[in-house]
């Protein structure tokens, strides 16, 4: 199960993003991403490289839902060589984009909108979205767990006995509890963003004590 840091506050990445990375660096966490917006691309691609030259994966997260801003996402995806595009609603004019380079391609399951992101549909619809995407173009999906509009336990119980490729869990995954249920469930990765930012695993302090936390927590909870 891979922790996936985002360096994004309120679905926007934070404007120290790369200062916040570098103070972060001697916790071995080996996944980091951030969203489309927030800083110009020039900074993107500059952060994506500061993060490849630390020796760990990026992901760009694009909360869009048009064909033609998910087909912008993907070319921004490819253009900053992140090593993985997660979000969008699916097309098969984003996969073929990514299918002719290097970027894998996990994009939302069920019907999500918003910004913040939301997911509504019923469990069956969302579960039946992501049985769908399994037969398409992709290497895995995201789901936007904690940010469902039902019954989140169902949610995930239902989606990893019926559905077998790679998923993240994503938004809003914020306190022990969750990472420990999540941890039940076995997901591929789960990501944390503004949990850090908010201190809401050691109040008063910066991003780094707190991702300390939670990567000392997962060191307890799921064996070496």
């Amino acid at each position: 199960m891979n922790l996936i840091v985002m360096l994004t506050k309120n679905d926007v990445t934070v404007s120290n993003a790369k200062e916040v990375f570098l103070s972060c660096t001697d916790i071995p966490v080996n996944h980091w991403g951030f969203k489309d917006v927030g800083l110009p691309t020039d900074q993107m691609k500059d952060l994506v490289k500061t993060i490849k030259n630390s020796g760990k994966n990026t992901y760009l997260e694009v909360v869009t839902y048009t064909e033609a801003e998910c087909i912008d996402g993907a070319k921004l995806a490819v253009d900053c060589d992140f090593d993985y595009l997660m979000g969008t609603t699916y097309f098969a004019s984003v996969a073929e984009i990514l299918k002719k380079s290097n970027t894998k391609y996990l994009p939302f399951c069920g019907k999500v909108w918003g910004s913040p992101s939301v997911l509504g549909d019923t469990v069956e619809d969302i579960v039946a979205s992501a049985k769908l995407l399994q037969e398409k173009d992709v290497d895995g999906i995201d789901i936007l767990a904690y940010r469902f509009t039902g019954d989140v336990k169902l949610l995930l119980s239902k989606y990893f006995k019926e559905v077998s490729i790679p998923t993240i869990i994503t938004g809003s995954i914020d306190t022990f509890e969750k990472i420990d249920y999540i941890k039940s469930i076995n997901p591929w990765g789960f990501t944390m963003g503004s949990a850090l930012f908010n201190q809401k695993f050691v109040q008063g302090a910066n991003v780094h004590e707190n991702l300390q936390s939670v990567y000392n927590y997962l060191t307890k909870i799921i064996p070496s």
